[in-house]
């Protein structure tokens, strides 16, 4: 058992809080015996706590908020291959992981692929990763430019302006382009149609309520 908050296994798994050295070994860790049991590769390393490790020294290294029994660490190649899908979110410089994660869980639901620009959180990140609740391991996650592309309708979700989205076609492949909430899409991002979601008393939707509501009515009209 590890004694020892020095010891190699728990250095990595500090390593691995840094997108850096997640970059550089290709490797990510995921916390909890659900988050463990959702994957659909065998595990690089796997900590226990009270089997291969003191409980407390587990802690030590989790970011999640209450100590995990378990955590696991595995390879970035283990994840799905790109795939094109019907519907695809096309995520722009989301900087939240907690959003990135939230809209790959729902992807997930409706299945739908994910396509990330540069600038967005990194869906390894522990955050991310908690917020897809094990639906990184059935979502491809993709580059943003592979929306880029003749056969999609790209529909840019705003906040204000466009069609509502429920009058717009969304038969055939469609991309679902979504902006950082504060930011959102720089008018120069090809686009074919900009949609906006009616709403009542708020000024906005969060963005990955946005993602949800979008892929809800994409697969209202594929009924």
């Amino acid at each position: 058992m590890i004694v020892s908050r020095d010891h190699e296994r728990l250095k990595l798994i500090r390593k691995l809080h840094d997108k850096r050295w997640r970059d550089k070994l290709g490797l990510f860790f995921v916390e909890g015996e659900d988050a463990v049991d959702a994957a659909t590769a065998e595990p690089v390393d796997l900590l226990r706590a009270g089997e291969d490790v003191e409980p407390k020294l587990l802690a030590e290294v989790a970011s999640a908020p209450h100590p995990p029994r378990v955590i696991g660490v595995y390879r970035r190649d283990d994840l799905p291959a790109w795939e094109e899908r019907p519907a695809t979110l096309a995520l722009w410089r989301l900087a939240d992981p907690g959003n990135v994660g939230t809209l790959i869980r729902t992807a997930d639901a409706f299945g739908a692929a994910v396509a990330l620009s540069d600038g967005c959180a990194d869906p390894t990140s522990p955050k991310a990763l908690r917020a897809s609740a094990g639906s990184i391991w059935r979502v491809p996650v993709g580059r943003f430019e592979v929306c880029v592309d003749s056969t999609l309708t790209r529909v840019a979700l705003e906040a204000h302006g466009g069609s509502p989205l429920g009058s717009i076609d969304l038969s055939g492949r469609v991309a679902f382009l979504l902006g950082a909430e504060r930011e959102g899409l720089p008018a120069e991002l090809e686009r074919d149609v900009d949609a906006w979601i009616p709403i009542a008393g708020a000024e906005s939707l969060n963005v990955a309520a946005s993602g949800a509501i979008a892929l809800y009515e994409w697969r209202r009209q594929q009924a």
